[in-house]
């Protein structure tokens, strides 16, 4: 696992490859998200409303202005959530502490999978209300391909948020390497190394040295000399 870090990144640190990190499914994921949250919530606030012979505009879906109001909504909070997570994709290596990466996956998860949710909910309130407008609703079909555009990419939407959410869960199981990181790393410091102990485990009794005196020292008793025998 040479590069790979917690959660299916890099090492905290390592360089980020701005051409691997565009090619990753992710990435990828993103940017059709926040494209198909553009074209929603675009649609509906440049065509979604028509007058009908006075001043009052009129929501498109059956003049029902809780449908054009919701799918502004879901569009324009995807599409800031969109651009939210993929700058925190590109620093996601930069994150050193294993507890921030992890509440930033958990949250991705979270989110992707609510609103692929709301998603459904805006396909099918859109729909059921574009069923019911009628031709008299529109005169000279004005709106007609906003609305089914804002359609068509709420279904989109469903697609990607969804992937973004398996992708996302994927992360998560992946866990962490803990050889790569210590309990100060998990908690965003510096490691320290503890002084090492020259005790084994488990022993509590304290041992004492018995003093050795140094070798090649002169005994204070004088030798004694034999005088030898011819």
């Amino acid at each position: 696992m040479d590069g790979v870090g917690s959660f299916g990144a890099g090492r905290a640190g390592t360089t980020i490859d701005p051409i691997a990190f565009a090619k990753q499914p992710q990435t990828i994921l993103r940017a059709l998200s926040w494209i198909f949250s553009l074209v929603v919530f675009a649609s509906i606030v440049n065509e979604g409303y028509v007058n009908l012979g006075s001043e009052r505009l009129h929501c498109v879906f059956n003049k029902n202005a809780d449908a054009c109001n919701y799918g502004v909504f879901v569009g324009l909070v995807g599409l800031l959530a969109c651009s939210f997570f993929f700058l925190l994709d590109y620093k996601f290596s930069s994150i050193s502490s294993v507890k921030d990466r992890k509440k930033a996956i958990m949250l991705e998860v979270g989110f992707s999978g609510f609103w692929s949710f709301l998603y459904f909910v805006s396909f099918c309130f859109l729909a059921n209300q574009w069923s019911r407008t009628t031709s008299d609703d529109l005169p000279l079909n004005q709106g007609a391909d906003a609305a089914r555009a804002a359609i068509a990419f709420s279904f989109f939407s469903i697609i990607t948020w969804a992937g973004l959410t398996v992708r996302a869960v994927q992360k998560y199981l992946l866990g962490t390497d803990m050889t790569l990181f210590t309990t100060e790393h998990m908690d965003g410091g510096a490691p320290t190394q503890p002084y090492p102990s020259n005790s084994p485990v488990g022993d509590t009794t304290e041992t004492t040295e018995t003093y050795q005196s140094p070798p090649f020292t002169e005994n204070n008793a004088a030798p004694t000399y034999q005088v030898p025998i011819y």
